[in-house]
């Protein structure tokens, strides 16, 4: 397992800041996050796809060189914020298939993708699922055609049973899950259940960990915040000896979402703090 970083991590030095945040001193481009990725010590990286500023193939020829340069394994990370919404969006679809190409030239074999956002969960779940394993289907020869498994988000949408159904229906090795290791806990749900039951089908991960956010209403996604990895709620080093166990040779992806007040916008910190201290479980894993 090489252990790398998502380029959610840096959301406000790409311009993406919530209301609840101030913005950053200065912006970030995908090539000095690199660099930094670099800098770090990271292995690998997983990258936004609504970071980038440009999904022309000569521009993605040139960061695959960089990617290349840095010796960094890489996930092309499609969908954010809200994905195929729920089956809703068409276009979203056709967007996420041509994204294969895009994930081909970067040089990734692993492509995260997004099924829905919370803004659905009251929906009624079952006529969702169904169009979403449609589409998966249809997904699976592309994703053939190019030797790219992709990788489905728990992303606050649905839960490992749902998400288990959804890998049953498709049936293909081509589909997986990106597991991340937080959003089952903004569930309700048990990360290290979720964990015995979708580990083998793990192809890409988010690590974090989280603190409660003080004063924040509950029902708000970011009443869990993300603190540097040792720092929170999370049984990191039992998740990853799960996952080693399962056979996972992938990247784990340090993200930082919604970084925790305590630590004072200082998201750098936080990701370096999390790539050392998560090296440091790796090399103590049996």
């Amino acid at each position: 397992m090489k252990v790398g970083i998502d380029s959610y991590s840096y959301h406000r030095f790409f311009g993406e800041v919530y209301p609840q945040q101030t913005p950053p001193p200065s912006r970030m481009t995908l090539e000095q996050f690199l660099q930094r990725a670099h800098e770090i010590g990271a292995e690998g990286v997983s990258l936004e796809s609504c970071f980038l500023p440009s999904v022309d193939e000569e521009y993605l020829r040139s960061l695959r060189r960089l990617l290349d340069q840095y010796h960094l394994e890489r996930v092309y990370a499609w969908g954010h914020p809200r994905g195929l919404e729920a089956g809703k969006n068409e276009r979203a679809f056709q967007e996420m298939l041509a994204s294969f190409r895009y994930a081909d030239l970067l040089g990734a074999k692993v492509m995260r993708v997004v099924s829905s956002s919370r803004i659905y969960r009251a929906e009624p779940h079952s006529p969702q699922l169904e169009r979403l394993k449609e589409w998966y289907r249809q997904a699976v020869p592309v994703a053939e055609r190019y030797g790219i498994r992709f990788a489905v988000e728990n992303h606050m949408d649905y839960t490992t049973d749902e998400l288990l159904g959804l890998l049953e229906a498709v049936g293909s090795p081509s589909m997986g899950i990106t597991f991340d290791f937080g959003n089952f806990v903004r569930l309700g749900e048990d990360p290290v259940e979720a964990m015995r039951k979708l580990g083998p089908f793990v192809y890409a991960t988010h690590v974090k960990d989280l603190q409660v956010n003080p004063g924040v209403p509950p029902e708000e996604w970011y009443a869990y915040a993300s603190v540097p990895i040792g720092d929170g709620l999370l049984d990191v080093p039992r998740l990853l000896q799960m996952l080693k166990d399962a056979g996972y040779t992938g990247l784990l992806a340090v993200e930082i979402d919604f970084l925790h007040p305590a630590y004072r916008n200082d998201e750098d910190a936080a990701v370096v703090q999390s790539v050392q201290r998560l090296k440091r479980i790796v090399a103590d894993l049996a």
